[in-house]
């Protein structure tokens, strides 16, 4: 029977993302969230870019984590306003100023309401949720008329399917202990589009961005800090084992591994 590499757990079965695992008091969590930033924030700036973030927008950035999107609103991309918005704003606190303010806040919190906005953005937030749906509404509704909501998760696009090689093994595993630990899901990414027009909006469009995983690459690097930071989790999976895990890492190292990155697909849509 196929291995399904990103069944989640029961959502939150040990707590959720940052409260057992990737918690932001660990040392190093905060460079390990820098290196997905460094891989994959040209392309969501770009983006941002192109769905018209200037001056007098306000925008909202959700799961803000270092900030370096909603610092980039606020400085570089003219926003008029950058509300960064996290459950622990730590990394994000020191840059406050100017444009830019932090809220501390629970996005699936029922009282959740910071505001409406021109702009809403949300990456690697909703994988981690187990309401996804009702908190994409939520999103929604920060919309003033016009805005837009952008949303960005993974998908993976060789872990499910031979070869079983040591690097598809691994990412199989860890998809699979996140869901188990903490309840992400990546399974529904592709359904963006079509959920975003389900909600009402208009103007929906998406991409897919997948980085190459090259020895001295962002990515790379953050795969092998993820895969340390949930080797044991990995393990319980029974999908690896401790040799498999280290014949990925030597792989990753070496330049070796001829396959692809989970990649980022962004989708975006407008409210009327």
């Amino acid at each position: 029977m196929p291995i399904d590499p990103v069944a989640p757990g029961p959502a939150g079965a040990d707590g959720g993302y940052g409260e057992s695992l990737f918690e932001p008091w660990q040392p190093g969590e905060g460079e390990r969230i820098d290196l997905g930033s460094l891989a994959y924030d040209h392309i969501t700036r770009a983006r941002l870019r192109a769905l018209g973030v200037g001056p007098e927008v306000r925008c909202c950035d959700v799961g803000a984590g270092t900030g370096t999107v909603a610092r980039w609103l606020a400085t570089a991309g003219g926003a008029a306003e950058v509300l960064a918005v996290d459950r622990d704003t730590r990394f994000v606190d020191p840059y406050a100023g100017g444009a830019l303010r932090t809220l501390t806040a629970d996005i699936a919190a029922p009282d959740f309401d910071p505001g409406r906005f021109d702009l809403v953005h949300a990456r690697f937030v909703l994988m981690h949720l187990p309401e996804r749906h009702r908190v994409m509404a939520r999103l929604r509704d920060l919309l003033a008329p016009g805005g837009c909501l952008v949303l960005g998760d993974p998908v993976d696009l060789t872990a499910a399917g031979p070869p079983d090689t040591p690097y598809r093994r691994a990412m199989r595993a860890m998809w699979r202990a996140l869901g188990a630990s903490i309840g992400t899901d990546i399974s529904w990414t592709p359904d963006y589009p079509r959920l975003l027009r389900e909600l009402g909006l208009t103007g929906v469009g998406a991409e897919v961005f997948v980085p190459a995983l090259v020895p001295d690459a962002p990515i790379t690097a953050f795969w092998l800090d993820t895969w340390d930071r949930t080797r044991a989790g990995m393990l319980a999976t029974g999908l690896v084992d401790a040799g498999v895990l280290d014949e990925a890492r030597a792989a990753l190292l070496s330049g070796t591994v001829a396959d692809l990155s989970p990649g980022l697909v962004t989708a975006w849509g407008r409210l009327p």
